[in-house]
């Protein structure tokens, strides 16, 4: 070994190389990366765009295989087609039967408007008055955490103080969005 150090011209972070065969050289060599057609930088493994220029990488797909694509994308069209038109006969029976559908009478006090009129606020402050009510009720469901240990329930605490605190800021948006009498 210490013959082999002698005779090689090496550089100083590479091993020293035997003296073998050019043949076995040239078969350990390996194959060059597929590289980008239009940056030249290698393609990363397993990759379909490349990660420089975001072009896309060649299929290498034979003669066979591109009929078969073919095939595939004619059957492909086939299927989307008849799944368009099912949709599109249910949709159609879908409203036909909400048309014909009785609501129960109560369910138009759930209106936006009926809620506007019998509140007596402008639409901008009951928005913030309506997402004022959920912080409110995300503060109260932020309490059905359990905590095991005590900085979990500090956590909570936190939370809780967050969602009042989003609570508060739509309640202040509301009475500044409110108009006054005079308007």
């Amino acid at each position: 070994m210490s013959e082999v150090a002698h005779e090689s011209e090496q550089e100083f972070w590479s091993p020293p190389l035997p003296l073998v065969a050019e043949d076995s050289v040239r078969e350990a060599v390996p194959m060059p990366a597929e590289v980008c057609p239009r940056c030249g930088t290698e393609f990363l493994l397993g990759s379909r765009f490349c990660h420089t220029c975001g072009g896309r990488r060649p299929e290498g797909l034979s003669a066979d295989a591109g009929h078969d694509a073919a095939a595939l994308a004619k059957y492909w069209e086939l299927a989307v087609g008849r799944l368009r038109s099912t949709v599109t006969t249910l949709s159609g029976e879908v409203q036909s039967r909400l048309r014909s559908a009785s609501l129960p009478s109560w369910l138009r006090y759930l209106h936006f408007h009926e809620i506007q009129r019998w509140v007596g606020l402008p639409t901008a402050s009951l928005i913030a008055f309506i997402i004022g009510l959920a912080c409110v009720v995300g503060a109260l469901l932020v309490g059905l955490l359990t905590a095991k240990t005590y900085v979990d329930w500090q956590a909570i605490q936190f939370y809780r103080a967050e969602w009042l605190l989003a609570a508060t800021a739509a309640f202040v948006a509301g009475i500044l969005l409110k108009k006054s009498p005079r308007d």
